[in-house]
């Protein structure tokens, strides 16, 4: 089911708790969201739909992916700025994203994965983890 963005700043600012195996309705809303929103958005946080749990959709390879607790387990030294937007706000912000990215997660069947991203991918994904945080660019 498509779900309503979030744009209020102080909901979008609590933190967020891990998913558990009740959350799969929650997945596939995440899918459904984003791909209703593909024209102006490559991603989303489960909080920018209202649920604040650490989840995310991303498109990656082309592909929406679901990530279901992630945690970076290790970073490039490399760091560059960057220009980002969020479709639950208005306009850019600058924001400070690793190159590269290793990943722990579960897949919206919690099979374990761990993956490395880079580049505009790994953006994508440090973005929406630093909503699980209540960070806002």
């Amino acid at each position: 089911m498509v779900r309503e963005i979030v744009h209020d700043i102080i909901i979008l600012q609590r933190p967020s708790v891990p998913c558990t195996k009740d959350d799969r309705q929650l997945f596939k809303d995440m899918e459904d969201t984003l791909a209703a929103n593909s024209e102006r958005c490559v991603g989303i946080a489960a909080n920018m739909i209202g649920v604040h749990k650490t989840a995310l959709a991303a498109y990656i390879g082309g592909e929406i992916v679901i990530m279901v607790n992630p945690v970076i387990t290790d970073r490039s030294k490399q760091v560059y700025e960057v220009q980002e937007g969020c479709l639950s706000l208005t306009g850019e912000r600058t924001a400070k994203r690793f190159e590269a990215i290793t990943v722990e997660y579960c897949d919206k069947k919690f099979k374990r994965r761990k993956k490395t991203f880079s580049g505009f991918e790994a953006q994508i994904i440090q973005h929406e983890m630093d909503h699980f945080e209540g960070t806002l660019i």
